[in-house]
């Protein structure tokens, strides 16, 4: 048993993929420069989606001038709550989420924003502090409500799905979950725990968390592994449709499974991140091999 189980660890180790070899391997053959700013720039990504009828968030207004901020904000008055995004920004930066409490908006860890405190945030992205000092745009978007399976394992925050496509087939994927420490945020960066997912049926497997192999959320103590993600197929139809609609080869699809309207896509990326293997205990080199001409 220890034998087998000792081979399969050499097996995943000699299939990991490496960010130098992702990046030789994956994306310089398969991802032109030119063509980044479809993942790059969101706002552009979601015309493009929409136009196409990919499902994704609805957009209430997009501010691309600082002048624009006094007539825009009139719109958020009537809402309720809202998602505040950098257009170009990364790794879950910049990102505000907010709900109207106490004549302004309350975080939820807490944090309050005022009219003021709102523009200031707002201004710090027109100006480039989440897209590494280049003029951006502010997206305000409907703030989803997770669907009850996520919310059953944690009630914070909005979790997300990492798909991996390769010429437009779905290899690899995992389930994003806010923690604690991550603030609501689906970012592993920022301490979110990332879950691996089998493709054929969307089952969960194994998460990784502070560099160690859980079976159950570190903060509610939810049991997740074994329970099978709603609607899997569908998500898993989506990636391959938007992956063809765009002409990067080798990205991510970040996808949020919407307790009314079901899977959106948020966001594509041209570079997607390694800590998937990780959560799948898998390298990517055996996740081609096994996805290979092969469709859900």
């Amino acid at each position: 048993m220890i034998r087998k189980y000792l081979r399969k660890i050499e097996k995943a180790q000699s299939t990991v993929v490496g960010i130098n070899r992702r990046n030789i391997e994956f994306i310089y053959p398969n991802n032109n420069r030119e063509d980044y700013r479809i993942a790059d720039d969101k706002a552009l990504c979601k015309t493009l989606l929409q136009n196409e009828k990919i499902p994704v968030p609805e957009t209430y207004t997009l501010i691309e001038h600082l002048w624009e901020v006094d007539e825009k904000l009139l719109v958020l008055d009537t809402l309720e709550n809202f998602v505040v995004k950098p257009s170009m920004g990364s790794g879950g930066n910049g990102i505000l989420i907010l709900q109207k409490h106490a004549g302004g908006w309350i975080t939820p860890d807490g944090s309050p924003y005022n009219r003021e405190r709102l523009i200031m945030h707002m201004a710090g992205i027109l100006y480039g502090a989440y897209s590494q000092d280049h003029a951006d745009k502010v997206i305000v978007e409907e703030r989803l409500v997770p669907h009850p399976f996520f919310s059953d394992i944690y009630e914070k925050g909005i979790p997300d799905i990492r798909v991996i496509v390769k010429h437009d087939n779905p290899v690899m994927a995992m389930l994003r979950i806010p923690t604690r420490i991550s603030k609501g945020k689906a970012n592993l960066h920022q301490g979110a725990t990332g879950i691996g997912i089998e493709m054929e049926s969307g089952r969960l497997g194994y998460g990784t968390y502070k560099n160690r192999r859980i079976t159950a959320h570190p903060d509610s103590g939810v049991e997740f592994r074994g329970l099978v993600i709603p609607q899997w197929k569908e998500m898993v139809t989506i990636s391959k449709n938007t992956a063809g609609l765009v002409p990067l080869k080798f990205l991510g699809i970040d996808i949020i499974l919407d307790a009314q309207t079901g899977p959106l896509v948020i966001e594509i990326n041209a570079r997607p991140g390694l800590q998937i293997q990780n959560s799948n205990s898998m390298g990517l080199l055996e996740a081609l091999e096994k996805r290979s001409g092969n469709s859900v």
